[in-house]
């Protein structure tokens, strides 16, 4: 395996304790931030190459999006490392008992090419917070900021703990076929196919995983809400990034009333945002590929375009659009979009939304609009999704405070914060008992009796609060 060696290098670097000290750790984290500090103008400038990401966003989501992970881990980090005292029973009360936070070893990450420098470094992050050791594997599909990672990286990290590999997808297959001691993947449109490639491959060395995959994320908005502020909020997070955003709201769930004053609404934000002409805005996107291009393209037949529909192949330019009348058989909502198109689906009410949603694999996010908060909350409470996000979109992932992460066919696992160092963070049970004391230990010894089973129990059993016995 052209791999095998790589992967041996790091697993003795990781063996011999190297990336365990505290110092060591934030001295790694510490280099990531001059990293992001003396690369931003490359990382714009790649980004923009790639896929025509408007400086703004890019700034945001690949720069201070990544320092805010960092500066909360590089805050907490020795607090998060600490031994965590437990609760013990009487038997125990003299002993120490405590959970440890071990690293799991060598680990890999996979990175997609959507954000393609956030995606690789929050999980970095927790990873090297963590203690572990690394591989890196950033989208070939952004060339560019692939290139920038391979070249760059290696000056800022220890080389014998940290690699970054660069791969198609018969290289990513042999390099799957070493053991790692976790897998983290975070996937982009028509990722769970490939997540189960990636989760047959761990399967094989019974290596855990975090699978992020996004998926179809349902936007109901109700009869009840400020349609501006509805309308402008859904808009900048459909079209940023020109909608290759895993948790971008897919489609729009609402009433044919809403229907018909959301889309004035809708076009008078996009006019706001990128002018009459989105294709001359310095501030809307490119589709990253040929191949994403024409599948998108090919969606725009579902409904009726009530707003944009204009594309140019060359320019890999699709217009910011809006898609009225949409059936659920239509082509657009076979698929997670990945691209600056709104479907708008018509439903009767809310309990109708909710039973839409439900029908369908668990999104990795929801989004419900209204000036009632009890709608709000109907749809929380009667939905599941990996996220969620009231009145606004997109807006819930900025909070490393909050997990971030998908269930069912959106993923499974979390990062974000101390979420990410708890990834890649194996929670080590202990018990550290006194060699003395052993008179205490003869309850549990042969020969059994029940005078012994009665005393054990009376020092073992955990009672339920409240509860009262009577002598």
């Amino acid at each position: 395996n052209p791999y095998a060696g790589l992967v041996s290098h790091l697993r003795a670097a990781w063996l011999s304790g190297k990336t365990r000290p505290l110092e060591y750790r934030v001295a790694q984290l510490e280099a990531l931030g001059r990293f992001l500090d003396e690369k931003k103008q490359d990382i714009l400038e790649a980004t923009a190459l790639d896929m025509g990401k408007p400086s703004f966003e890019a700034y945001f989501t690949e720069i201070l999006l990544c320092k805010n992970e960092l500066n909360t881990t590089l805050n907490n980090l020795s607090h998060w490392m600490k031994d965590e005292c437990v609760d013990k029973n009487l038997v125990t009360q003299l002993d120490s008992a405590f959970i440890r936070k071990d690293p799991y070893g060598v680990v890999l990450i996979i990175a997609p090419w959507n954000y393609p420098i956030h995606l690789f470094l929050v999980p970095l992050i927790g990873a090297i917070a963590a203690g572990n050791c690394v591989i890196i594997k950033p989208s070939e599909t952004t060339k560019n900021t692939e290139r920038l990672i391979a070249e760059m990286l290696s000056c800022y990290l220890d080389n014998d703990c940290f690699a970054v590999v660069t791969a198609g997808v018969q290289e990513t297959t042999r390099l799957l076929e070493n053991k790692f001691d976790y897998i983290f993947y975070t996937g982009t449109s028509r990722s769970p196919s490939v997540g189960r490639i990636i989760m047959t491959a761990a399967a094989k060395h019974l290596t855990p995983v975090t699978l992020e995959l996004g998926g179809k994320n349902p936007c109901y908005v109700s009869d009840t809400c400020d349609v501006q502020n509805t309308a402008r909020r859904v808009a900048w997070g459909r079209f940023f990034n020109a909608g290759q955003t895993c948790i971008a709201p897919d489609y729009v769930l609402c009433s044919l009333e809403m229907q018909e004053k959301l889309m004035p609404a809708l076009r008078e934000a996009i006019t706001e945002f990128f002018g009459s002409n989105p294709r001359e805005s310095p501030d809307f996107g490119r589709i990253v590929g040929d191949k994403q291009f024409r599948r998108i393209r090919a969606l725009l037949c579902s409904g009726r375009v009530a707003i944009g529909g204009q594309t140019d192949e060359k320019e890999r330019y699709i217009a910011p659009t809006v898609l009225a009348d949409v059936l659920p058989s239509d082509p657009a909502m076979q698929e997670e979009i990945f691209g600056p198109v709104l479907p708008i689906v018509v439903v009767a009410n809310m309990d109708e939304a909710i039973d839409f949603i439900n029908a369908r694999p668990r999104p990795l996010a929801i989004y419900a609009f209204s000036c009632d908060s009890k709608v709000v909350n109907q749809v929380l409470e009667r939905t599941s999704s990996g996220g969620f996000c009231g009145n606004d979109t997109l807006m819930h992932v900025t909070l490393t405070s909050l997990p971030f992460g998908g269930i069912g066919n959106s993923g499974l696992g979390k990062y974000h914060g101390k979420f990410t160092f708890d990834t890649f963070t194996h929670h080590r049970g202990c018990l550290h008992r006194s060699m003395g004391r052993e008179a205490l230990n003869a309850l549990r010894y042969p020969p059994y009796s029940q005078q012994k089973l009665g005393l054990l129990t009376t020092t073992f059993e955990v009672k339920r609060r409240g509860m009262c016995t009577l002598l």
